[in-house]
């Protein structure tokens, strides 16, 4: 592993300038490390717009933020629900009219541990559906204006890409023969990461003014076990939360602060916490398994999701 480029700390938030000026969209952002993030860039005088399916907690969130870092602090909301194409696609139209710029577009909502198969509106198996079909349809829609600021989009991804069938489970996408809680989660994760790297090639060859990149978490203490999630998932969680091996929610959203500000990150690298196992420790560049970048693989996965989010892309 090469030595961390921000020294023995990692990155920090301590490494941030002002921001006034910037616009930042992170999807899944009342909670959780999407929460955290949201609470860095506001400080720093950032604009962020959160893309959240919850009206009732997002404006909590929103009256939180604003007490914690003044009235005039510039956060809002706009409603989007990523397990519906059609909520993606209203979003989206609304922030193509009325947001004028975006620096960077955080793919940062997910869910995950679903005890049993369920479906997205879309008839979509739901982790697919929400962390990837979602988030694919919303960086196609939000390109163009992405572009426009030469702006960034980030991917948070998962350590848990590489603990499931460590490919994309083509004949059975909803997963209707071998549903499992953890490896379908796994499988939508990975899906996410070989779509940003795929994306990384497109624009290359297309010349497009528009940089991409993946991070992961770590071990983070969020709401992304759900009340849902089967029982021993969740007991299991709540032993490891209380031990060092799990970080707060804030160290959680370093990686995709960085990714969304911090000039001269390599794009085909993986960022997130470098310690024990990934799961915590300094912020900086990770291993990540080669299977990622499969590009069989990637390009299929591309061709399947455009087919299943009726979304050409214009490159």
């Amino acid at each position: 592993m090469n030595t961390n480029q921000f020294g023995k700390k990692g990155w920090t938030p301590e490494r941030l300038e002002n921001l006034s000026g910037k616009t930042y969209l992170i999807t899944g952002a009342n909670t959780g490390a999407g929460f955290e993030a949201t609470k860095i860039l506001l400080s720093k005088g950032a604009e962020v717009i959160m893309l959240n399916r919850n009206e009732t907690k997002s404006n909590k969130a929103i009256d939180d933020l604003k007490s914690q870092l003044g009235a005039n602090t510039k956060v809002s909301f706009i409603k989007m629900d990523l397990s519906s194409l059609s909520s993606v696609r209203n979003a989206s139209k609304t922030i193509n009219e009325k947001v004028s710029k975006i620096d960077a577009l955080i793919c940062n909502a997910a869910i995950a541990q679903v005890a049993k198969q369920t479906f997205t509106s879309d008839g979509f198996e739901s982790n697919l559906g929400v962390n990837h079909y979602g988030h694919f349809l919303l960086v196609n829609l939000l390109f163009e204006k992405v572009e426009q600021s030469s702006g960034r989009i980030v991917v948070v991804a998962s350590e848990g890409y590489k603990m499931g069938i460590k490919t994309i489970q083509f004949d059975d996408m909803n997963w209707d023969k071998n549903y499992h809680p953890n490896d379908t989660y796994c499988h939508s994760k990975l899906a996410q990461m070989m779509f940003a790297y795929e994306l990384q090639n497109r624009i290359k060859d297309a010349k497009k003014d528009v940089k991409v990149y993946v991070c992961h978490p770590g071990a983070s203490k969020t709401s992304l076990i759900r009340k849902d999630a089967p029982f021993v998932t969740r007991f299991m969680w709540t032993i490891m939360s209380s031990l060092p091996i799990v970080q707060s929610a804030e160290k959680g959203a370093y990686p995709e602060v960085m990714c969304a500000t911090e000039d001269n990150l390599n794009q085909q690298a993986y960022f997130g916490p470098t310690g024990r196992m990934q799961w915590t420790g300094p912020v900086g560049e990770c291993n990540m398994e080669p299977f990622v970048k499969d590009k069989t693989v990637a390009r299929k996965l591309w061709e399947v999701s455009e087919k299943e989010t009726d979304c050409k892309w214009n490159f």
